[in-house]
């Protein structure tokens, strides 16, 4: 999600390669056979959601198949198929913890938990496309790409097995293993959805069975990043549990075990997390306070996670936890330097947001892109459409400020995310630096050109994404550089190609790169 990465395994490459062409190609299988039930274009409709389970938004008139203690229990979990099932985890102690042998006090507890707006969800756009009907020929090369695909993900997971099984990472080029996000087996539980939508059932099976050893309340890092654990065990947890429809209750529990060691981090003076935790201290009665320069992604990509996790256990403190920092973020997008975005950087110790870097790319890329989706998972149940005000004021600043018309050989009509800095001499300069992560942002501006009713965004959406193919067609190895820069013209404007001043622009960047150099470097007395 966003920079910098220790390190990208095989394992991970395989797996966005893998998503990406299900995504392209088997979902064709899947929307042909979708409801063709059309909404009003773009936005919603009142009354019942397709959505038919009856565990999947937390509404208090949702009819639900309850547990004892009130809670949605998983549907199918009878299924003799299915392993033995499990219990769901007994609910949270208000004020403590375990954590190995000791209990976590909370010292700033919450009394008043936020809900969710009362009612059924509401159903939303038809996102995906209504593809035309597959011709053998392309069913064909699918099917070839397909297990392409899975033939390396099966080459990739046997060397995980093999060199690093229940560890964090596989090191391939040495055959070895390093422990990055608290020692829990990062990548099996990451991987989970990924080896399920293979059809590797055996696979999966094994892994779920590994996975019920973890113990979340024991770790050998003194500091836990925050982010990091939730979108990997977390979201690893529930994207499985969902995937296969509550039939493996132990992956819910699972999922609770790390949300009730998350949640500790929550326990500030304001409730904002501290996205760096150091339990340890914690665990020995300090207080906890959240940081002063904290990456906006950090701090803002938890909130689907936690929702969900609201949803599935019936227990409030979760989303509780997340709604209060979307209730910050509104209050501060009209006041920040570049109305309507906000910096890279935030202190979440003040609740001030008076950094001037903005970016929808790294260090800020999820916060922006969970916004349309948590509308998504909420069912369209923004309080005074929240998400929706959110989202629409950030796309309009990005538009006018952050997205680029690149000057290209082949005058190619395309667009790019980059960079600004604010200041009150200069004002709003854009640097035109694309990034590998920004590639996310021409799905997420379709998703709210789809479910927000902004038809006139999607030629956006679309120029963004070929923005992205064409870096990738452009390189000599067909793959895109992680950062790179390009000359930017007036938006929507006759781009063609200038030599000459590609050439200055270049020379430019260079010199500027020297004289910051010979500015850093060291004197010396002789």
């Amino acid at each position: 999600m966003f920079m910098p990465r220790r390190r990208i395994t095989s394992l991970v490459l395989a797996s966005i390669l893998v998503l990406g062409v299900w995504y392209v190609y088997s979902l064709q299988d899947v929307t042909s056979n979708a409801t063709k039930a059309k909404t009003r274009q773009g936005y919603r409709t009142k009354g019942k959601s397709s959505t038919s389970s009856s565990t999947s938004y937390g509404y208090n008139d949702v009819p639900s198949n309850n547990s004892i203690d009130e809670r949605p229990f998983p549907q199918g979990a009878a299924n003799p198929d299915s392993p033995e099932a499990v219990g769901p985890p007994p609910r949270f102690t208000k004020g403590q913890h375990t954590f190995g042998t000791r209990k976590f006090l909370e010292q700033n507890p919450v009394n008043d938990y936020k809900y969710f707006s009362k009612g059924l969800p509401y159903k939303l756009a038809q996102v995906q496309h209504d593809f035309d009907a597959e011709t053998d020929e392309a069913k064909a090369t699918r099917l070839r790409r397909l297990s392409a695909v899975k033939s390396s993900f099966e080459h990739s997971w046997a060397g995980y097995k093999a060199h690093a099984w229940m560890k964090d990472e596989l090191t391939p080029l040495d055959g070895g293993s390093v422990q990055a996000f608290g020692g829990w087996a990062a990548t099996l539980v990451d991987t989970l959805d990924t080896l399920w939508i293979m059809g590797m059932k055996e696979e999966f099976d094994e892994a779920v069975d590994a996975a019920k050893d973890i113990d979340f309340n024991s770790t050998t890092d003194s500091m836990l990043n925050i982010f990091e654990t939730t979108i990997r065990y977390l979201g690893g947890f529930l994207g499985a549990y969902d995937l296969t429809g509550g039939t493996y209750p132990i992956l819910l529990q699972k999922a609770t075990e790390v949300g009730d060691l998350l949640y500790c981090a929550f326990d500030t003076p304001n409730r904002m997390p501290v996205t760096r935790w150091k339990w340890k201290e914690a665990l020995e009665g300090a207080q906890q306070t959240a940081g002063t320069a904290t990456l906006i992604a950090e701090i803002g990509s938890l909130t689907l996670e936690f929702t969900r996790l609201s949803q599935l256990t019936g227990n409030l403190k979760y989303y509780d936890a997340v709604k209060r920092i979307l209730n910050e973020f509104e209050k501060w997008q009209s006041y920040t330097s570049l109305p309507g975005l906000w910096p890279t950087l935030m202190n979440a110790k003040a609740l001030t947001f008076q950094d001037n870097s903005y970016t929808l790319g790294s260090m800020a890329d999820s916060w922006y892109e969970y916004l349309p989706k948590q509308h998504m998972l909420i069912g369209g149940r923004d309080d005074e459409d929240q998400l929706k005000k959110m989202y629409d004021l950030a796309m309009t600043t990005a538009i006018n400020n952050i997205f680029f018309q690149p000057m290209v050989p082949d005058n190619k009509d395309i667009l790019m995310s980059g960079a600004v800095v604010v200041d009150s001499i200069t004002g709003t300069r854009l640097s035109a630096q694309g990034q590998h992560l920004g590639c996310y942002i021409g799905g997420m501006v379709g998703i709210g050109a789809k479910i927000f009713d902004k038809p006139e965004q999607m030629n956006t959406a679309r120029k963004l994404v070929d923005g992205c193919i064409w870096t990738y067609d452009n390189m000599p190895s067909g793959i895109m550089p992680e950062q790179f820069f390009m000359v930017p013209c007036e938006m929507n404007s006759d781009c063609q190609w200038d030599e000459k001043k590609w050439e200055a622009t270049v020379l430019e960047r260079a010199k500027g790169k020297q004289e910051g150099a010979k500015k850093s470097e060291p004197m010396h007395n002789f």
